[in-house]
């Protein structure tokens, strides 16, 4: 592969999740975006394959973080997107939500979350958490709790802090008696983005999370099935106004570093090639693109995420494209 001085910005082998039981059924969280491994980044991302019913079952206890989270649970069959292959019980803010679904749960900061219990499994299915706010949320935790799908004792939401890139954070504005959380989960998506038809990939791609979907959210979030080469590149392109996340994400349980694909993804002006699921941190005015997969062997998905924007028009706003 071609080595870059943009490779800071990319994580190409992950970190295992520190701490944390072991759960038969559940492959180890790999930590795919942190401050250790893109120190600019406020943001910690984590995947792992869900195999079976895990043991034991709950293996999440509740917990509480100091940081906004998106909890997803992703079907991984191109042709059912949305068909999870399991059905799970989350309790979030001592209230019940059950899915069977590709779902995505937002967990506002300070709101206690937990047992999350597997009713029934069909298929593997991938497990990704998201920590917006810090890079590192983990830091200082009780021996043994670290991971974001670990067991820990509760921490405590802090108020009025200034988040890392300079946001100012509140205390979460509801209390677990003031609302329904089933307005925090996503079942089924929106699609909006990508409206031109293009060979070997999903159009419109699948809208997660957004403030439309969940009022007061500020991160758009949108998931892509890849499975074939497609027939024209994403254009190279430049967010001014928002930092971006993309991840892509092979579809293979039992080898889950294999990307099944050869891309290129070039990144500040910079050719870089890519075969194994990679995670790309995107500040802002960096020039990115154009994305070019030369053979796709397997099926895979790409999770686009915009930093600060709640919605699709916004976070595509000040955005430059070459034709």
């Amino acid at each position: 592969m071609t080595t870059s001085e943009f490779e800071r910005y990319i994580v190409r082998k992950p970190l295992p999740a520190a701490g944390g039981p072991l759960v038969k059924g559940r492959q180890t969280p790999m930590v795919y975006l942190s401050s250790r491994q893109v120190p600019e980044t406020c943001a910690y991302i984590e995947l792992c394959w869900i195999h079976g019913i895990p043991e034991p079952n709950p293996y999440l206890q509740e917990r509480t973080l100091d940081y906004d989270q998106m909890l997803l649970h992703i079907g991984m069959d191109c042709t059912k997107p949305q068909v999870l292959g399991g059905t799970v019980e989350l309790v979030l803010g001592g209230q019940p939500v059950v899915f069977n679904t590709t779902t995505a749960v937002f967990i506002p900061k300070g709101t206690p979350y937990g047992l999350l219990t597997y009713k029934d499994f069909q298929r593997p299915h991938l497990q990704m958490t998201i920590v917006l706010g810090s890079g590192d949320p983990y830091a200082g935790a009780a021996p043994g709790a670290g991971g974001a799908a670990a067991a820990a004792a509760p921490t405590r939401a802090m108020d009025g802090r200034v988040a890392c890139g300079g946001q100012v954070e509140g205390a979460s504005p509801h209390r677990p008696s003031e609302v329904d959380y089933e307005s925090y989960v996503v079942r089924s998506p929106m699609r909006e983005a990508g409206p031109d038809y293009v060979e070997g990939r999903q159009n419109p791609t699948m809208t997660y999370m957004s403030g439309t979907q969940v009022i007061g959210v500020k991160n758009y979030l949108e998931i892509g099935w890849i499975w074939d080469a497609p027939n024209r590149p994403i254009p190279r392109m430049r967010h001014d106004n928002y930092e971006e996340i993309v991840c892509h994400v092979g579809s293979d349980p039992l080898n889950p570093e294999d990307l099944g694909a050869t891309m290129r993804f070039d990144v500040g002006n910079e050719l870089t090639e890519y075969d194994t699921t990679h995670c790309v941190f995107l500040p802002r005015k960096l020039d990115h693109g154009p994305l070019i997969w030369s053979e796709v062997r397997r099926p895979m998905i790409e999770v686009a995420m915009m930093l600060g924007a709640g919605t699709w028009a916004e976070g595509w706003e000040g955005s430059f494209f070459d034709e």
